[in-house]
């Protein structure tokens, strides 16, 4: 009997194991491209890139390199400057950088979500000189810009929200009818900009920013860091919140006011900015991550089922790779969140992309 029940630890143990490694190896990229080398040059993106120059475009990114007084360390988000940088140039704008403070800004790199564009402004010497030295956002003038683009990142909290030149470009652009977009944390550029009239720029518009559910997931003392949490701030200010899935694509769109939630939003948001200052942006091929962001909002929206169809799909006809490791992290979440069977679902979805 004794040996029976060691027999049966055993094997339950090595079922436990084997069901380890499964899930580690689903969550590990694909690393037959080594991307670390590209440039700007080695896209072929950004060889169809328009010849005229439509204008400037200014990006905004925060000075802030330490939450509060947590001591984590933040910045602005690498991935959601450069996609957005290239298709802005590709798309004929010249893009400045700016930001509360002027100078070096303290950037957060996160090696799981690297991709071409990403590694391409790395090694881009005009592009790392911009974010070298930015331009102090109280020396910008708004005439010279077309739109204005708020990067996100969790600094964004602390000195974006305050800060009266970044109100000023905001109300200016607003009120020449000009672009203003943000994604992820960006939005908090806007919580406390104020119109001629006296009212909240925010008040009834549609809006996406980095929700409560993402942000407490990530950091369960939010509350206790942050000076507030972004979408209670746009909701604070009357602002129609549009939450999507957690992680997933989700942009809003109010006239000229565009916004995206989270960094799975940024080429939707870049591209729909382009659009909104009058051009059809240059055919992009998409990435394995927006393949997989796809695929996970057909799971939330429609189950399992269909987002099957869609992988299957994608597998046979799109044009890169989709990217199993994502939609393995968003399984991992899901078992965090102790949903067996919305977790056991994604794994079969990244088993079935690899």
């Amino acid at each position: 009997m004794i040996k029976k029940i060691l027999l049966g630890i055993a094997l339950s143990i090595a079922c436990i194991a084997g069901l380890g490694f499964w899930v580690v190896s689903l969550m590990l990229p694909d690393d037959s491209v080594d991307l670390r080398t590209t440039t700007a040059a080695d896209l072929a993106y950004f060889d169809r890139r328009v010849a005229e120059h439509r204008g400037k475009i200014l990006a905004v990114v925060t000075s802030t390199a330490v939450m509060g007084d947590s001591g984590k360390r933040t910045g602005y988000e690498l991935t959601e400057l450069s996609r957005a940088y290239y298709v802005f140039t590709a798309n004929g704008f010249t893009v400045d950088i700016a930001s509360p403070l002027g100078g070096e800004a303290p950037v957060v790199i996160d090696d799981e979500d690297m991709g071409a564009f990403d590694y391409a402004f790395l090694n881009d010497p005009v592009a790392i000189e911009k974010v070298s030295d930015t331009k102090p956002v109280d020396g910008v003038n708004p005439d010279e810009y077309a739109g204005v683009y708020f990067v996100g990142g969790k600094g964004a909290m602390w000195d974006f929200p305050e800060n009266t030149a970044i109100q000023n470009i905001v109300r200016q652009l607003h009120r020449d009818k000009k672009v203003v977009a943000a994604v992820c944390h960006g939005p908090a550029a806007l919580v406390n900009v104020k119109l001629d009239n006296g009212k909240y720029l925010l008040e009834g518009k549609r809006v996406s920013g980095f929700t409560n559910d993402e942000e407490l997931f990530l950091i369960s003392d939010a509350r206790t860091i942050f000076p507030f949490l972004l979408e209670d701030g746009l909701r604070n200010r009357g602002a129609k919140v549009e939450p999507g899935p957690s992680y997933l694509e989700q942009i809003s769109h109010d006239g000229d006011l565009l916004t995206g939630q989270n960094p799975w939003s940024v080429w939707a948001l870049a591209e729909a900015t382009i659009e909104q200052l009058g051009y059809e942006p240059i055919p992009r091929k998409k990435t394995g991550d927006e393949y997989s962001t796809q695929i996970l909002g057909t799971f939330e929206q429609q189950g399992y089922r269909k987002a099957r169809a869609q992988l299957e799909f994608f597998m046979g006809n799109a044009d890169t790779p989709v990217n199993h490791s994502l939609i393995a992290m968003h399984a991992v979440v899901a078992g965090m969140k102790m949903d067996v069977i919305k977790t056991l679902q994604l794994l079969l979805l990244a088993s079935g992309a690899r």
